[in-house]
This record gives C-alpha cells, sequence and structure tokens, in this order.
C-alpha cells in the first residue's frame, strides 16, 4: 500500500486508477478501525508514517461531494460521517460529530463536539463539549479534553508530526495545543495553557528555571505563564507555559486530574 500511495503522490494522474483509488480507501478504512495510525508509540519515542498522512491527503480529490442528511440537519461535504457507535461501544451526545477515517476506541466519550479524520482517540477519553480533536492527532486512554479545548490537526508538511497527547493527560478548559506538541504521560494543564513548537515551556520548580520547547515531561502540572521580550518599541510580556509542580504519587489517578490543579490552586 505504501509504494502506491508514495507513487500517486509523485503522480497525481495515478489517482485516476481505479487500484490506487482502492488502496487510499483501504488506507482510510484502517485508519477508521485503529488498525493503521499516522503515528504510533515505540519502545522510544514516535514513529510518524508520513506516507499515512499521505493517503489522508489523497482521499480528498477522489471523493465526490453529496447531501448527508441527519433528520432534519443536511450537510454538504465529501466525507462520510462515522458510524455504528454502539457497535463500537462509544457515547456520543448531540450534537459530536466525528468523520470517518477517525478512530475511537471503546469507551470514549463524545460529549457535543468534533473529531477529526486521521485522528486517533484510545479507550476511556472524554471529549468533553465544545472540544476539538485535529486531523491526525493521536490522544491516549483515560485522557480528558474539558470544555473548548482545541487539539490541532496536522497533514501537511506531511513530514511534520501531529499532536501527541499520551495516557491519562487532563486539559483544563480552553487550552490550545498545536503545531505537533507532545505531552508525555499523566500531564496536567490548567485552563487556558497555550502551547505551540515556539512557546517557552519553563520548570520553575527547582533553583533556576529548565526550558523546554514542543515537549512536556510526564506527570507535569502546567500553568498560563508570560515572560517580558525586549521589541523595538519596547519591553513587553509574552506568552509562555509554567511547570509547577508534578502529580503526586499519594493522590487517586481518578481524583488527581483536578486534584492536581487544586493542590497549587490553580483554576481547572
Amino acid at each position: 500500500m505504501q509504494e502506491i500511495i508514495e507513487a500517486a503522490w509523485l503522480n497525481r494522474e495515478l489517482l485516476k486508477e481505479e487500484k490506487t483509488q482502492s488502496v487510499i480507501r483501504e488506507v482510510i478504512a484502517g485508519l477508521d478501525a485503529g488498525k493503521i495510525r499516522v503515528a504510533e508509540p515505540l519502545k522510544e519515542g514516535w514513529k510518524v508514517n508520513e506516507w499515512v498522512k499521505k493517503a489522508v491527503i489523497l482521499y480528498f480529490p477522489i471523493q465526490k461531494m453529496e447531501t448527508l442528511e441527519a433528520g432534519p440537519m443536511e450537510f454538504h461535504d465529501k466525507m462520510k460521517l462515522k458510524t455504528n457507535y454502539a457497535e463500537l461501544g462509544v457515547r456520543v451526545v448531540p450534537h459530536a460529530v466525528a468523520r470517518y477515517g477517525a478512530y475511537l476506541a471503546k469507551g470514549v466519550i463524545m460529549m457535543p463536539s468534533y473529531v477529526n479524520i486521521g485522528a486517533y482517540v484510545d479507550s476511556g477519553t472524554m471529549v468533553d463539549t465544545w472540544a476539538t480533536v485535529g486531523s491526525c492527532a493521536q490522544i491516549g486512554k483515560d485522557v480528558h479534553l474539558s470544555g473548548g479545548v482545541g487539539i490541532g490537526g496536522v497533514l501537511e508538511p506531511v513530514q511534520a508530526a501531529p499532536v501527541i497527547i499520551e495516557d491519562g493527560c487532563f486539559i483544563g478548559s480552553r487550552c490550545i495545543v498545536v503545531e505537533g506538541v507532545h505531552l508525555e504521560k499523566e500531564v496536567v494543564l490548567g485552563a487556558n495553557v497555550v502551547l505551540t513548537m515556539s512557546t517557552k515551556i519553563i520548570d520553575v520548580t527547582g533553583s533556576g528555571p529548565k526550558e523546554y520547547k514542543g515537549r512536556v515531561p510526564s506527570r507535569s502540572v502546567v500553568i498560563p505563564g508570560s515572560y517580558a521580550k525586549k521589541f523595538a518599541a519596547g519591553e513587553y510580556n509574552v506568552n509562555c507555559a509554567l511547570i509547577i509542580g508534578k502529580r503526586k504519587e499519594s493522590t487517586d489517578l481518578k481524583t488527581s486530574l483536578n486534584n492536581a490543579l487544586r493542590d497549587y490552586d490553580v483554576a481547572v
């Protein structure tokens, strides 16, 4: 499949061939079933499967626009919506929407929210009200995406890594995580934290600051912050994120998501 996708990527004329279209649709079906992933964990680190992202991009031009109806609601798009939620063991509250080609594992709960094609959402995860999971984002087990959270998607450039949120993370209300930022296991983000690949993530728990970019170490408790930066017009505060502590081992995992923030008197 990878060879056929790579060939079509270089020569779009091949998209007219039935064999190429069939393989592209097979890849999307694999994504929908969780058998194929845009990114997958290894013993150390993660591997991004660029050819799978290429297949997602190539899926759009071979699809035709069609009208979809759900009761009185009407949609006009190239993508089917995900179906068979009861069989999958997924709870979907109106008006939650997931596109075909997104994987939702058993036990996922979708409040009125959105999950895009290529995303992977593992078991026990809550996608809360008005949260969005962008294309190809990888969400682990028992993650809580609070109300209004925006998890960025990535299709192009194909070599770019997707957002990765590992098992047990808690993402507070109105947080934004984009541009391939990687949250390791059991990270807690307080409300309104914004993380891009250029955001300074500063650990302030030691005798001196320790800076990260694009990655938050496991079990970190993170809140919004700012630092002074000089510009030609003067000195202004620029947004950053502050690691203010670690989740406590003594706190029960199920309750520590909120308590980890309350321990530091920080809003959820």
